[in-house]
């Protein structure tokens, strides 16, 4: 049968679609690192293709995905409650259990309330928009999650709302975004460990500029709830101050999937009552707010899973430090290793795959131009045995193509 398109002239929309080849290209020599499926999954080890690997590349920062007591819950809940709330948390969709995890997060987390939303991404759109007015600024900085830059286009284009981004991490550029947006309602925006390179914001310095100039603070803690802080509260725990709202994922540390928000009695059930990404999905289904609540519970009976976490990182940090790799500070889970060059980064994954491990390459434009780098991320879960392991194929991979 002939192929349509030899004979149909592509155009418009569809034009680009047909004309990116960059993937075909990469999978055609062998080295196409995504969308790999996984067949079974024990945590640290994970069986792809039919083999055994260790899975370096995960964030599942605590290993609690395939805990007992997780699983457990999530078959209960399902039992009891049915595969989906079928309706929003506005409407019919609320059940006991999302009061409950609600409860306990804000307990956790030390504030009066939280809400939940149905995913880590749709939170950022869920907080920031219905929160912004005509006039009002948000001063986000340049690194943050794709989530963030989602919630501050949405309200740009439905609110007419200011945004103005700071260099990453740069609290003199910071200061000077706040001096320009004058007497206005500001809103500060930031991940709190950033989550390509794993580097952890100022939140101290952030939040003293706050103060100084009137602005309100946000924080995104997908990467830095159950990371760090005590007991793994995040990063404004980390340093010792009380911001105004902190945002986080269910799909690390608490192993499932959704988004929650935790602040203030009255800013919450503002959201609760004017967040159309609330309003208009879905409630985060039974079996995922039971494995979240149960996640939750792990992590406050057990916080010698974050100091775990931290030493496995660690050690793979140094490790690969050692070997010559240029590999980024930092004290979280995420292991950035710089290569560079797209086609190397691959080649590296492709060996390390080969040889039964599997890590992220991040190119752009998740990365600057020419940064292309492996980010290895580690659970608690991680054994010795694993992270010797991941060192040792590491320096024999790299070795054999001229990185190290």
């Amino acid at each position: 049968m002939q192929n349509i398109e030899s004979t149909t002239e592509v155009r418009g929309l569809f034009r680009k679609c047909h004309e990116f080849t960059r993937a075909d290209d990469v999978k055609a020599a062998g080295i196409y690192p995504y969308f790999r499926p996984i067949e079974e999954s024990e945590g640290p080890v994970v069986h792809m293709e039919g083999k055994p690997v260790v899975m370096a590349g995960s964030n599942n920062y605590l290993g609690l995905t395939t805990h007992p007591e997780v699983k457990e819950a999530a078959i209960q809940a399902l039992e009891k409650y049915g595969s989906s709330c079928s309706g929003s948390r506005y409407l019919t969709g609320t059940i006991d259990l999302h009061e409950e995890l609600e409860a306990e997060l804000a307990a956790f987390m030390g504030k009066e309330a939280a809400l939940l939303f149905s995913t880590g991404y749709q939170t950022g759109q869920g907080v920031i928009t219905p929160l912004m007015g005509r006039g009002d600024y948000i001063i986000s900085d340049k690194d943050n999650h794709a989530s963030i830059v989602s919630g501050n286009l949405q309200a740009r284009g439905a609110m007419n709302v200011n945004v103005l981004r700071y260099k990453h991490n740069n609290m003199e550029d910071l200061e000077r975004r706040l001096q320009q947006a004058g007497d206005s309602n500001k809103l500060i925006v930031s991940d709190g460990v950033f989550s390509a390179f794993g580097s952890i914001a100022h939140l101290d310095k952030v939040q003293a500029l706050a103060t100084k100039y009137d602005a309100q603070v946000l924080v995104d803690d997908a990467h830095a709830f159950g990371v760090i802080g005590e007991g793994g509260r995040g990063t404004a725990s980390e340093f010792g101050v009380d911001v105004d709202l902190t945002m986080c994922t269910f799909s690390k540390t608490l192993a499932s999937i959704g988004g929650f928000v935790v602040g203030e009695e009255r800013v919450i059930n503002y959201l609760k009552h004017h967040s159309p990404a609330l309003i208009f999905s879905a409630s985060p289904t039974p079996a995922s707010v039971a494995s979240a609540l149960a996640a939750l519970r792990v992590l406050k009976r057990e916080p010698e899973l974050v100091d775990k976490l931290a030493y496995n990182a660690n050690k793979v940090r140094t490790g690969l430090t050692n070997l010559g790799y240029h590999v980024l500070p930092g004290r979280t889970a995420i292991v950035a290793v710089i290569i560079g060059d797209d086609t190397k980064a691959f080649q590296l994954w492709k060996g390390l795959y080969d040889a039964g491990i599997f890590v992220n390459v991040f190119i752009a434009p998740a990365t600057p131009p020419n940064k292309a780098m492996m980010r290895n991320s580690f659970m608690a879960t991680h054994e010795d045995e694993h992270l010797d392991y991941v060192i040792d194929t590491y320096a024999k991979v790299g070795r054999e193509l001229g990185i190290i």
